[in-house]
């Protein structure tokens, strides 16, 4: 983001700066895929799953609706952000951006995100997941990304498992694993981190609410303390007893909705606490939010839930 601009001697200067700014915005936010350098990422922490790479072509960046954005990842990492100095109060989250599994939105759905939950005093762990992989050429992964597609059938549900046995229509077997190692990283430095291991939360957007989801119906060593799938798959589940509280957000025009509610009434059927947020609009992919949508301060919604659940206090507090 550029600096603020105190000052120009030149009116006309000025003008043509103007003219020129608004073009590049134009241009980045026509939906345009843009090829990116990949940026710095200096807090990243390799998560050392998987094996070999099995990826046909090397993780390469692309900027898409002015976000960065990565594609065929074969090494998951794990960036902390955490809380200013005295700030803290235990709580973690596991943040888990979307992108269909064949790419990661890190810029809208992961890193802005971990930011804001860090000003609430929470310690956020972004995940940098593996992906299916996608064409090595941008000018390929354009063309595949603009193909035709054939609508799905409402009772369809691409982003989460059916049922804690029943394996995924995607194989998820690589995200798990990195959603899982994650956990354990938390866990192993949650002194170094300031973390409450029993206060470890997972929230996730679009194919990360589907992981958030496939985490927490499949995971044998997740125990997570609260789940946010963020406008992911609405299908039935069956909830496992030991299931977390779920705060769950979706927008009436977002393709994935298609007017189901299963997951929730599956959580409600469960006796597990369980908030939905449907919004009158929002699309898809608004992250923490986007002007003039009644979906835009969700992120204040969550954060108001977390509060009254006591997971924005230093200390538990118990309820009588």
């Amino acid at each position: 983001m550029s600096k603020p601009i105190k000052y120009f001697k030149n009116i006309f200067t000025l003008s043509i700066l103007f003219l020129l700014f608004g073009a590049t915005s134009i241009l980045a936010q026509d939906g345009t895929i843009y090829p990116l350098d990949a940026p710095a990422e200096p807090n990243a922490i390799p998560l050392e799953t998987g094996g070999v790479d099995d990826q046909p072509a090397s993780e390469t960046w692309f900027r898409q609706w002015g976000d960065p954005m990565a594609r065929n990842i074969t090494k998951a990492t794990l960036t902390p952000f955490l809380p200013e100095a005295g700030k803290a109060n235990g709580t973690a989250v596991i943040v888990a951006p979307g992108g269909g599994y064949r790419w990661l939105s890190l810029g809208n759905e992961g890193w802005e995100v971990a930011e804001a939950l860090a000003k609430q005093g929470i310690a956020a762990f972004v995940l940098k997941y593996r992906l299916m992989p996608t064409p090595d050429s941008i000018d390929e992964f354009t063309d595949w990304m603009n193909r035709p597609r054939t609508p799905q059938p409402p009772t369809s549900d691409s982003t989460q498992t059916k049922a804690p046995s029943s394996p995924p229509q995607m194989d998820l077997s690589n995200q798990l694993e990195d959603a899982e190692a994650a956990y354990a990283m938390i866990l192993e430095r949650a002194d170094e981190w300031g973390v409450d291991t029993n206060r470890i939360g997972m929230i996730g957007f679009s194919a990360g609410a589907g992981l958030t989801m496939h985490s927490t119906l499949n995971s044998k060593t997740m125990k997570l303390a609260f789940i946010g799938p963020i406008y992911g798959g609405m299908g039935p589940v069956d909830v496992p007893k030991d299931a977390p509280p779920m705060f769950n957000v979706i927008a009436t025009d977002d393709f994935l909705f298609r007017g189901q509610f299963g997951v929730i009434d599956s959580w409600y059927k469960a006796g597990i606490p369980v908030e939905f947020h449907l919004y009158q609009n929002g699309g898809h992919g608004f992250g923490l939010g986007n002007p003039d949508r009644t979906s835009n301060r969700w992120f204040d919604a969550f954060t108001h839930w977390l509060d009254v659940n006591d997971f924005l206090t230093a200390e538990a507090k118990t309820k009588k």
